[in-house]
């Protein structure tokens, strides 16, 4: 079955600035809760313990269900899943605001992971159906522009919405988004479907039970230690299970994830440097916010006003990285800015101390941001560009999954490094653990970087007679 599109779907603009949108909610849930937590635990109490499941709970469902929201879509409608999806999320965010104790703003912390599961892979297959081919490259960066600025960001909106008017505005924030969405959704999106194959149920039971398990292990392992019979559990059965569901899809009919998709070089390229491209940079935010607070004095405003380099480059460099993909193809953009973002890690590295001036770190946080900026746009091109049309939304989801898995990952292993060689006593003691952190960070986004160098290059178009009408097949771009 070939995809199908409804003609009432709106302009390409409505579908940019809906799945953008719808992006930036899920995106900024990742991080926003970390600066509020102090606030958080003054109001509902509860331990350590339970402060980590605000994060963990959103992070693990999330992971989880990514490409079952996404095979949900492809069978059931992208546009009426999507508008599900925000919908479950946008609930789940009232109810975290108005929870009234630990135990109940972690169970909406999960729901909210649910629903953005759902909504997050969808957004790239109704931005694809809906802008033409030959503008997709400056979508796809507006795209990424906005998503990358979530993730840097949460850790700044969360801080300012907690010390200017309460952390539970962290949450409300995203009720009128939800409320305006949802019927733009519903009037300016076309809808979509992919190839109508019945739902894979035990192919999502070992994805979505290995995907947590892995996850749940990452998370746990710098409480609980990683030699602890939870965590070893966790990532032993995931692992398990994950084995289980490629020997499954292999040998399938009708694969939830057609496993043949890895045999493209640009399929795996890009999802293995996605996958290590988060995990250097969530590592990196999640030290490095704390460590503009705790050990250079500032508050959580004016530590996110000097990350600003870093966070609000994508808005401005992304569109244009978009621009240069569609001209140069994603390969050089995406590792240029890969390479770029390394570098700014390894610089950041080298002038961390105790008393660092702004000026030091000015030209790291600046790299930084393009590189950020110049990996986002182009990856979300290369994703969809290498994949058939009825088969992007398993696609978005893997990718997605992968990132999210990556970004779990890379606060795990630069937390227990920060941990084994520094900690929270002084300044001196963070910083002497934060720069091997950030050497490590810096190292995976390298290896991100020379991953996609495995991935084709743009291939010219073969010439064909003026009169002779395109064909499906020469219709398709091979891979940029």
């Amino acid at each position: 079955m070939t995809q199908q599109t409804t003609a009432r779907g709106g302009p390409a603009v409505w579908a940019l600035v809906i799945t953008s949108v719808a992006g930036f909610m899920a995106a900024l849930d990742n991080l926003v809760v970390t600066t509020a937590l102090p606030s958080i635990r003054k109001d509902l109490g509860g331990a350590l313990h339970d402060l980590e499941w605000t994060v963990s709970a959103y992070t693990l469902t999330f992971a989880a269900l990514l490409m079952f929201g996404a095979a949900l879509g492809d069978r059931f409608g992208r546009r009426r899943l999507f508008i599900a999806g925000i919908t479950v999320f946008t609930a789940a965010s009232a109810a975290a605001a108005m929870a009234p104790g630990i135990d109940s703003l972690i169970a909406a912390r999960a729901v909210q992971g649910a629903g953005a599961a759902v909504m997050m892979p969808l957004t790239l297959t109704l931005l694809t159906a809906a802008v033409p081919e030959a503008r997709r490259g400056m979508a796809y960066g507006i795209w990424g522009a906005v998503n990358g600025l979530a993730v840097a960001s949460g850790p700044l909106v969360g801080g300012s919405l907690t010390e200017h008017i309460s952390w539970q505005w962290i949450f409300w924030l995203n009720v009128p988004l939800g409320l305006v969405l949802i019927p733009l959704a519903r009037l300016r999106l076309a809808e979509s479907h992919g190839t109508g194959a019945p739902l894979d149920l035990p192919g999502t039971l070992l994805a979505g039970g290995g995907l947590f398990g892995i996850v749940y292990g990452l998370v746990r392992g710098p409480v609980d230690g990683w030699t602890g019979t939870v965590v070893l559990t966790g990532l032993f059965t995931g692992t398990a299970l994950l084995v289980g569901f490629v020997r499954y899809s292999i040998r399938a009919k009708n694969p939830m994830l057609p496993m043949r998709l890895f045999r493209s070089r640009a399929f795996s390229g890009i999802n293995a440097a996605s996958l290590l491209m988060f995990l250097g940079m969530f590592g990196s935010i999640f030290l490095l916010t704390q460590y503009m607070q705790g050990v250079l004095g500032y508050s959580p405003t004016e530590a996110g006003l000097r990350m600003l380099p870093w966070t609000g480059m994508p808005m401005l460099v992304a569109p244009i990285a978009g621009l240069l993909s569609d001209r140069f193809g994603g390969r050089p953009v995406v590792a240029t800015g890969l390479f770029l973002q390394a570098l700014g890690l390894a610089h950041l590295a080298v002038v961390a101390t105790a008393d660092a001036s702004y000026a030091a770190q000015l030209p790291a946080l600046v790299l930084s941001g393009i590189g950020m900026a110049l990996y986002f746009a182009p990856a979300s091109h290369l994703v969809m560009s290498g994949v058939r049309p009825k088969e992007q939304g398993i696609a978005s989801g893997t990718n997605n999954a992968l990132r999210e898995v990556g970004g779990a990952l890379g606060i795990a292993i630069m937390a227990s490094i920060f941990a084994a060689r520094g900690g929270y006593e002084s300044g001196q003691a963070f910083v002497d653990g934060m720069r091997p952190a950030l050497v490590t960070g810096a190292a995976a986004v390298a290896l991100a970087g020379i991953a996609t160098l495995f991935i084709p290059g743009r291939r010219p178009a073969a010439p064909r007679p003026p009169s002779a009408a395109p064909t499906p097949e020469t219709a398709l771009e091979t891979v940029s």
